[in-house]
């Protein structure tokens, strides 16, 4: 089994003192997002490899040494502003902590996501550009792989629509403008890849591969199961032990933060002592094992 902490919120930013205690418990309980009365019980000690998906990885570098499973670690670092991400952390200081993981870690189990991508009058192509090319500069020698996407129409991207301006890109656009992260990345001693996008480009520092692809998972974990089917986009199953709308960023982009006026009410739930991210567990949950 791999965990996935995760892609319904970050809880490396804003639970990770949560994440510690239930590590060294030895489990943890999700609700099924779709039958919240249905609990899966994951045990730490069938997880084969954590991936860690944050956007401030500072909270629980300390604990990194740890933990015994083979780790992962995505960290998005995009060049947006207050208005587009409002609760985000400084970026000059997301770059310190990715160089500090990278000296925990080894660089290849670091990718960095520049995601999503869109285009707008303040946030041009010339900018993209100039701002892809300062990350790369401070980023090279302690990453490998950077991973892009361009911003797909999201209930929330629809919500917020007057506050991200983003204009549409052609898929002419969108080649020329991998292109040019591809070559920037390049000079860098990085590649560049997408995630679910259907472009193809051949140039120098471009791969096609998937965000955690069988291969990858295979060369991290030196194992191979037949139920790491490949999902749609090409990745590996995973399990998520996240929960929807409960992440204290407020990207205006999120696809997992889809109802803002939840957030705050699910925090509010949140119990560092409990099984569960948010909430606790009652009589009548359905408690079930997964292997």
């Amino acid at each position: 089994m791999i965990l996935f902490v995760s892609g319904r919120c970050d809880i490396v930013a804003f639970y990770s003192e949560w994440f510690k205690e239930r590590y060294e418990e030895g489990y943890v309980d999700v609700r099924n997002p779709f039958n919240p009365k249905a609990v899966s019980r994951i045990f730490f000690e069938h997880a084969d490899m954590i991936v860690f998906c944050t956007k401030n990885p500072s909270p629980i570098l300390d604990f990194l040494p740890q933990i015994r499973q083979p780790i992962l670690f995505h960290v998005t670092l995009t060049p947006y502003h207050d208005e587009i991400e409002p609760f985000v952390k400084d970026k000059h200081e997301i770059i310190k902590d990715i160089q500090r993981l990278s000296k925990i870690l080894s660089k290849e189990q670091i990718y960095v996501r520049y995601d999503p991508i869109f285009i707008s009058e303040k946030y041009t192509f010339d900018y993209r550009i100039r701002a892809f090319t300062r990350l790369c500069e401070q980023l090279d020698g302690f990453v490998s792989h950077i991973i892009v996407s361009f911003m797909d129409e999201y209930k929330n991207v629809q919500k917020n629509k007057d506050v991200l301006k983003h204009q549409q890109m052609n898929h002419e656009e969108m080649k020329t403008l991998l292109v040019c992260l591809a070559h920037i990345a390049h000079l860098h001693h990085m590649t560049l890849q997408t995630c679910a996008e259907n472009i193809e480009i051949e140039t120098e520092g471009f791969i096609k591969e998937s965000c955690v692809s069988k291969r990858l998972a295979f060369e991290i974990t030196n194992k191979k199961y037949k139920k790491w089917q490949a999902r749609q986009c090409g990745c590996v199953e995973m399990a998520d032990i996240g929960v929807y709308n409960s992440c204290g960023h407020y990207c205006k982009y999120c696809y997992a933060n889809y109802d803002e006026s939840q957030i705050e009410k699910n925090r509010k739930k949140h119990d560092v002592h409990s099984s569960l991210l948010i909430g606790t567990l009652h009589e009548d949950d359905q408690i079930k094992e997964r292997k």
